[in-house]
């Protein structure tokens, strides 16, 4: 699914993110949706989301 279409994402849903500080390697990070902080309906670079542990970043994969 698009990580970049805010609809496609729900709280409690696992996703792949990329961190502030991984943009440049482009490394992910596996979590579950916590809350979601992007109020447009899309975002070209991917969905802000904070995970259950409190990390913050862009959705670029959804597990489901």
């Amino acid at each position: 699914m698009n990580g970049t279409v805010r609809a496609n994402i729900k709280k409690g849903i696992r996703v792949k993110i990329v961190l502030k500080k991984d943009q440049r390697t482009g490394a992910l990070t596996e979590g579950v949706v916590k809350d979601i902080l992007t109020s447009a309906p899309n975002h070209h670079r991917g969905i802000k989301v904070r995970l259950e542990d409190g990390q913050i970043g862009r959705v670029q994969e959804i597990l489901g």
